[in-house]
C-alpha cells in the first residue's frame, strides 16, 4: 500500500495558528527522529546504534518487539525512515517532505509504502483504510508536539 497525504504548517487565514519557521519544523522532524518516544504511542524505548551528519541506525522497543530502522535527512527538506524486513516484520518506508510553495507556506508531505502489490478485497480494503486514517492522527499528532516544543522555545536553537 502506498499513500500519501499533506498536512498543512502556517495557515494564513489562522490567526490562532501560530507560525513556524522552515528551521523549527526541520528542528521539530530532526526532534521525532531522536527521541521518537516523545511522539510514538507504545514505544518504550529507543537505543540510537549508530549516527553520522545524515543519519541515524535506531533499534526501537515496543514491549518484547525490537524493530531495527534507518533514518536518513537531507537537512531542511526531507526525512527518510526505512524498515529492513526482519522476522515477521515487513520492509516499509515513510517520507516526510517540507514544502514551501511560497515563503512562510509551509506544508509537510507524509509518503507511507509498505511494498505490498495493491491488491484489495474487502477484508484488505477496510484494514488498508483503517491503516491510512492511524497515519494521518500519528501525523497530526507529530505537528502537534512539534509545536508543543516550539512553543516551548526548545525548537529556536540549532540542534546540538
Amino acid at each position: 500500500m502506498k499513500f500519501t497525504h499533506l498536512i498543512e504548517i502556517n495557515a494564513a487565514n489562522n490567526p490562532l495558528i501560530a507560525p513556524l519557521s522552515r528551521e523549527q519544523l526541520w528542528r521539530g522532524l530532526v526532534v521525532r527522529a531522536e527521541r521518537p518516544t516523545l511522539f510514538v504511542m507504545g514505544l518504550d524505548s529507543c537505543e540510537i546504534t549508530q549516527r553520522s551528519d545524515y543519519a541515524l541506525s535506531r533499534i526501537l522497543s515496543f514491549g518484547q518487539l525490537k524493530v531495527r530502522d534507518e533514518v536518513r535527512f537531507e537537512p531542511l527538506e526531507r526525512v527518510h525512515y526505512h524498515v529492513p524486513k526482519q522476522d515477521d516484520i515487513p520492509v516499509s518506508d515513510l517520507t516526510m517532505t517540507v514544502e514551501e510553495p511560497q515563503p512562510g507556506a509551509l506544508f509537510v508531505r507524509f509518503e507511507y509504502d509498505d511494498h505490498q502489490r495493491d491488491v484489495e478485497g474487502d477484508e484488505t480494503a477496510f484494514y488498508n483504510e483503517f491503516r491510512r486514517e492511524a497515519y494521518k492522527e500519528a501525523d497530526i499528532d507529530t505537528i502537534r508536539m512539534i509545536r508543543q516544543l516550539a512553543a516551548e522555545g526548545r525548537l529556536d536553537a540549532p540542534l546540538q
